[in-house]
């Protein structure tokens, strides 16, 4: 058809010369002359006004500034403070007049009479125009009709020293010198106007010229007659020919040919193509679309169709699409398997990209079901071995696969149900396929003795329902066979055959791959989070200072390092530390627990918190150097310890996120803690904040996994974390726990989540007893007897003894050996803790005495009555503590071995 349009132009070989202006191309270039004409003219119009504008602007810039030049120039205020100021100013004004090309400068009072005035005659008379503006301190412009005639004037101020208006001063142009400046401007605005009308012209022409040369210079009447003859060809070719317009509407130029093969009714012309009735929903699309097409083969009713499609603006034409349609139904065998080839392709293609999407066994099944069903079977099973789902090996057999997705045309298929943990029997083709690794084919399932065998009256209720047809395909990846997939037939199509045999075998391929990837990554992630779990603390002890709870979230996507720890320390204290190390696998997970490992170690010396960061920064950077691939391992820690007694709490963190505070009143704030460097990196200090918490309030640890997210700021995190605390101090730890999950988490996190919450209980006060004592040796039976005292007092008085037999040596050593001041403090806690404090920083030493020593068994005798001691130290000397262990059965220890 692109062919017979060359032909066409070429009857009318005409000449571009000589042609009358009634062409067309003629009348377009009149018209567009005459616009051209009118365009100019206006825009010189405009031009001059805007020139009178911008002259007139300009006036009363240089009256304004040479008015204020001139009020402040030096000289003014002092000529006017003379007897005479027109003596002194009409010089200056009249000089300053000709150097700033102004038609005058006068200088008046606050009453408006001039002291000066290019006529002089007009001095001592009132000045012609508006003054008060200025009075008032502002420059003032107005067009006023003074004794030069028509003027322009600016009136400005002239303050004294101190800022009061003593005069004012106008200077300004006559309009005919400003209107002068503008027909100066003419000449240019009148040539630049010409030469424009002239290039303008020049542009019409040269559109004119290529008009003529498309239409080659023809007449109205000409065009039509040749388009006539266009018609009569485009209806006598046996080509269907469409030609949509830009807006999908079908134009006037749709042939007999197209209108038969397309059976398009008489009105068809003009309408949407979207609105055409009968016309296929292939065709329309692609007419709707206007994307082009070359030889495709489309169905319309029982007419095979070769479409093609092509743009119409491609040279510059209109706008639209032009569509030839040629019948092709001899080739409708032909196509019919080119067709079925291409749904194979494009099934194999979307499985391809559908299935497998997850790491997770389950949803890459059901990704295969859904992929397959309808466009391949009606229904599809999958049955994986139920050790699979648990990422280990499959058995030998078909026996104990979990049915772990069902897809179907309907739901009502009597086959087993999703989550059926299923024994074939070794006949059915199921077993068959997995113990052979090849699919099995069962085209009609009623002659299949192996499968009635499996269950007779389910198979009975399958028959009845309609499945006719099976296909049995092993999930097999690296020489393992995974499960079974079984692809089902109902009685609205036909069997399964042996090519389709071999596609489900492809598709099934491919979704085994996915599956064993699944399978192992739920091993290793099953091994890591049981890792984890192992090094995180498994039960919280048991205390009197906190009520605690916590919860620990692993990440979807694999193991973190977060972590804490609730540690007692001597004194009824309770250290808790929450961290986090970077990355996600194994090695982190490993890394976490030798630093929970290294802070349980650290706890033992009863280190501040910000000394104990700093031996495990060193510990980090040892791990970088020597462990770590890369280099770097990177961790965040929150250290804190708690006393009961004093309700006092010490705490640093190291590049951790700041702990919340739920007051008593319900209120939340995050104290202000310095957040120190990521553990590993070195160099700087940590610094360690003192806090004194009320009874009840609850401190909350976390990682950044629990207020980080993508799709919010730290920021907002933390608010939403206040919001979940606030208003519930009542509530126990556990309950804040699941509550702020709730109201943060509301799905699988995607980091590693570890919440810690302690509420504080501090220590009544009659459960503490001190004492000063004095350094003196007799002091130490008085204080045996105030002990002994408070013991009764509290009912213990089986451990009285013991107590007061440690409490004779560590105060009897703290006098021989260390300095004053010494101090004594009796708690009884879940143990009966007893603590001597000196101002000396020297530790004892447990040592065994020779038979013939008459001393050195102080701290030894100490070791066997107590159940632990040790020595802490503080900025003012050192702490020996014991603790005793109060039970029903506490008794005295033997002795005998002592001696």
């Amino acid at each position: 058809m692109a062919g017979f349009f060359t032909r066409f132009r070429r009857l009318y070989p005409r000449s571009l010369i000589g042609k009358s202006p009634r062409s067309v191309a003629g009348q377009v270039f009149l018209l567009q002359a005459v616009l051209v004409v009118l365009l100019v003219a206006f825009t010189v119009i405009a031009l001059l006004l805007q020139a009178e504008w911008d002259t007139s602007a300009e006036a009363k810039r240089r009256s304004i500034a040479v008015a204020q030049t001139f009020a402040h120039s030096p000289g003014v205020v002092a000529a006017l403070q003379t007897p005479d100021p027109s003596k002194v100013l009409q010089p200056l004004t009249e000089a300053s007049r000709k150097a700033a090309g102004v038609d005058f400068i006068v200088v008046m009072d606050t009453k408006g009479i001039r002291y000066t005035h290019p006529i002089p005659s007009r001095i001592g008379k009132r000045f012609v125009g508006r003054i008060e503006p200025s009075l008032h301190g502002q420059v003032y412009t107005e067009s006023v009709h003074g004794p030069l005639g028509h003027e322009v004037q600016a009136t400005v101020p002239i303050r004294d020293s101190s800022g009061k208006v003593t005069a004012l001063v106008s200077a300004g142009m006559k309009v005919k010198n400003v209107t002068g400046r503008v027909v100066k401007q003419l000449p240019i605005i009148l040539g630049t106007g010409l030469a424009v009308l002239l290039v303008a012209t020049g542009g019409t022409a040269l559109v004119g010229r290529r008009l003529r040369r498309q239409t080659h210079s023809l007449a109205p009447d000409e065009m039509s007659r040749m388009y006539e003859h266009h018609d009569a060809v485009l209806h006598a070719v046996r080509e269907g020919v469409l030609i949509v317009g830009g807006d999908r509407r079908l134009l006037l130029l749709a042939n007999d040919e197209a209108r038969r093969l397309l059976d398009l009714p008489r009105d068809a012309e003009g309408r949407p193509v979207g609105e055409l009735p009968g016309l296929d929903p292939e065709i329309m699309a692609l007419l709707v679309s206007g994307r082009e097409a070359t030889d495709e083969v489309m169905f319309s009713g029982e007419r095979l169709l070769a479409v093609n499609q092509r743009p119409t603006d491609r040279d510059g034409g209109p706008r639209g699409t032009v569509m030839t349609l040629r019948d092709s139904t001899e080739l409708q065998k032909v196509s019919g398997g080119a067709e079925l080839a291409r749904e194979r392709l494009k099934l194999l293609y979307d499985a391809g990209l559908g299935v497998g999407t997850t790491l997770d066994v389950t949803r890459t099944a059901d990704e295969l079901a859904r992929v397959v069903v309808p466009r391949f079977a009606d229904f599809v099973t999958v049955d994986i071995a139920d050790a699979v789902l648990h990422g280990e090996e499959p058995g030998p057999t078909a026996t104990g696969l979990r049915r772990i997705a069902v897809e179907g045309v309907r739901d009502d298929a009597p086959l087993y149900e999703k989550g059926s943990l299923i024994d074939f029997v070794s006949s059915a083709p199921q077993a068959r396929g997995y113990s052979t690794g090849r699919a099995e084919l069962v085209t009609d399932l009623s002659t299949d003795i192996g499968w009635h065998e499996q269950d007779p009256a389910l198979t009975r209720a399958v028959l009845d329902y309609g499945i006719h047809s099976l296909i049995a395909v092993p999930i097999r990846a690296r020489g393992t066979v995974l499960g079974m997939a079984n692809l089902w037939r109902c009685k609205e199509h036909e069997a399964f055959d042996e090519e389709e045999l071999s596609l489900a075998e492809e598709l099934v391929t491919r979704a085994a791959v996915s599956i064993d990837n699944a399978r192992r990554y739920t091993r290793e992630h099953a091994v890591a989070v049981t890792l984890q779990r192992s090094l995180l603390p498994r039960a919280l002890p048991e205390l009197s200072a906190l009520e605690v709870g916590y919860r620990y979230l692993p990440a979807q996507s694999g193991v973190s390092g977060d972590w804490f720890d609730v540690i007692p320390l001597p004194g009824s204290r309770v250290a808790l530390a929450v961290g986090d190390v970077v990355g996600h696998g194994l090695h982190a997970a490993a890394t976490m627990g030798r630093l929970r490992t290294a802070v349980d170690n650290f706890t033992t010396l009863d280190l501040p918190p910000d000394e104990l960061l700093s031996h495990l920064d060193d510990l980090v950077a040892r791990i970088d150097q020597d462990e770590s691939p890369t280099g770097i391992v990177g961790a965040t820690c929150l250290y804190a310890i708690y006393d009961p007694v004093t309700r006092h709490c010490a705490m640093a963190r190291a590049g951790h996120l700041a702990p919340a505070l739920v007051h008593p009143d319900g209120t939340v704030t995050f104290p202000d803690l310095a957040a120190g460097p990521p553990l590993g990196i070195g160099g700087m200090p940590f610094q360690t904040a003192h806090l004194d918490l009320a009874a009840g309030t609850q401190l909350v640890l976390y990682t950044d996994g629990l207020i980080e997210d993508r799709r919010r700021d730290l920021d907002v995190g933390m608010d939403l974390l206040a919001a979940a605390l606030a208003g519930h101090p009542d509530r126990s730890p556990e309950e804040s726990c699941q509550a702020v999950l709730d109201e943060l988490l509301p799905e699988r996190p995607k980091d590693d989540v570890a919440l810690l919450i302690a509420r504080t209980r501090p220590l009544p006060p009659d459960r503490i007893a001190d004492w000063d004592v004095p350094s003196d040796p007799a002091a130490v039976a008085r204080l045996r007897e105030a002990a002994s005292a408070k013991l009764d007092e509290w009912g213990l008085i089986e451990p009285a003894f013991s107590m007061e037999l440690v409490l004779s040596e560590l105060v009897t050593n703290a006098i021989r050996h260390g300095s004053e001041p010494i101090h004594v403090r009796l708690i009884h806690d879940r143990t009966l803790i007893c603590e001597v404090a000196d101002g000396s920083s020297t530790s004892p030493h447990l040592r065994y005495a020779a038979t013939t020593d008459e001393g050195g068994r102080g701290l030894f005798l100490v070791a066997r009555m107590t159940e632990r001691w040790g020595t802490r130290y503080t900025p003012h000397g050192k702490v020996i503590w014991a603790e005793l262990a109060l039970t029903e059965s506490t008794g005295l220890p033997d002795f005998t071995e002592l001696f």
